[in-house]
């Protein structure tokens, strides 16, 4: 059973609507919980004396960023820290396991290199420094060069989709792991009946970010969505319940800050199918307050998603 496990909460957006009238502190007030929230996390990973922190969670839910906001804290409280991702411990294109229809499964478990991954983490524990892989996403291999780890007393946080399965983290010694789920906590209100629930609301956040930064059409995103949640399903919420804390990385004034972004989407995909869903999603976007990006702090999390 978790140490620490937060339950969403269901806020009315005609109250959200009634804080956006003052921005400022309305975004102030956001920014602050969530920084609170991952220094309290800082503080409950490290009262365990634990040398590896495993952090995972679902598509859009910031826990990229929230590895570095977790790593900056414990640095500030004294305690080195390193972050690393379980991206650059991918097997080489050919190694890769496969679906049934023979494309490659990027999302199993498998399609990393476990023993590799296992020297890694006990070489830490054991003598506190190591070589970690590297990885070229643009040819799918290995690269020579390798990461030199040290933890200086402190801890690495490592991050990844599969970070709480227990086939990575069995053989490690008792104690030595602390296991951080990061998700969105909080789902909106309309007329009574839920209108945004969290994974709409991850759904908006990856539109905007693949729309803006990767060069991702929104029919090539929301045709994925489906798979990308079954992914979710099976590969990260099923080892939900192996957290030892669930960090919540929701904020109260996003919604209208991708109101607009998302209402202006409307009636941009031809496909009959998946423009029901964008011009669904929008349609319930369009009764929250706008607050311009401009009121977004620099150094936000809410940046990963918006620039």
């Amino acid at each position: 059973m978790p140490a620490i496990w937060i339950p969403k909460r269901l806020v009315d957006i005609g109250l959200i609507n009634t804080a956006a009238e003052n921005p400022t502190s309305f975004v102030m007030h956001c920014e602050i919980e969530y920084e609170s929230r991952v220094i309290a996390a800082a503080a409950e990973s490290r009262g365990g004396g634990c040398k590896v922190i495993m952090l995972t969670g679902p598509s859009a839910s910031g826990k990229t960023t929230t590895a570095y906001k977790l790593r900056d804290a414990l640095v500030r409280s004294g305690t080195h820290a390193v972050v690393v991702s379980l991206d650059n411990f991918y097997l080489d294109l050919e190694n890769y396991p496969r679906l049934p229809n023979g494309m490659k499964d990027y999302e199993n478990v498998h399609a990393l290199d476990v023993d590799e991954i296992h020297r890694c983490l006990l070489a830490l524990i054991e003598t506190g420094k190591a070589e970690f892989p590297m990885f070229d996403f643009r040819t799918e291999r290995r690269m020579a060069e390798t990461q030199h780890i040290e933890l200086q007393g402190g801890v690495v946080i490592v991050e990844g989709i599969h970070a709480l399965n227990p086939i990575l983290t069995d053989v490690l010694p008792r104690g030595s792991v602390y296991k951080i789920y990061a998700g969105l906590r909080e789902e909106y209100a309309y007329g009574g009946q839920r209108s945004l629930p969290t994974r709409d609301i991850r759904l908006a956040r990856r539109m905007v970010r693949d729309n803006k930064f990767r060069g991702h059409s929104l029919e090539k995103t929301v045709n994925m969505w489906p798979m990308v949640c079954e992914g979710e399903d099976r590969y990260i919420k099923a080892f939900k319940p192996h957290a030892d804390l669930l960090l919540d990385t929701a904020f109260s004034y996003e919604i209208c800050v991708l109101a607009p972004f998302v209402t202006a989407m409307k009636g941009r995909i031809e496909d009959p199918a998946l423009g029901a869903v964008l011009d669904d999603l929008a349609d319930r976007f369009a009764v929250c307050a706008t607050i311009p990006e401009a009121y977004i702090p620099p150094q936000s999390m809410l940046r990963e998603f918006i620039g």
